[in-house]
């Protein structure tokens, strides 16, 4: 739930729908307003620390401030 905290600490103004789907067999993707920002399946391997909250800052472009700044 890194993932969750990371990105709504940082980004709740923007986000309108956060979904985060496991499964039985190592399901990890992330979506976030109906774009995919991370999947277990694509990279063949969980996230690192901080990895999904740079990929959806990325996305976001620079113009974005995260939360409180």
């Amino acid at each position: 739930m890194r993932a969750a905290t990371d990105l709504l600490t940082n980004y709740q103004h923007v986000i309108d729908e956060l979904t985060m789907v496991t499964g039985g067999s190592g399901v990890f993707d992330v979506a976030v307003n109906d774009e995919m920002i991370y999947s277990k399946a694509e990279t063949g391997r969980h996230d690192n620390e901080g990895e999904v909250l740079a990929l959806f800052t990325e996305l976001v472009g620079p113009d974005v401030p995260r939360f409180g700044t």
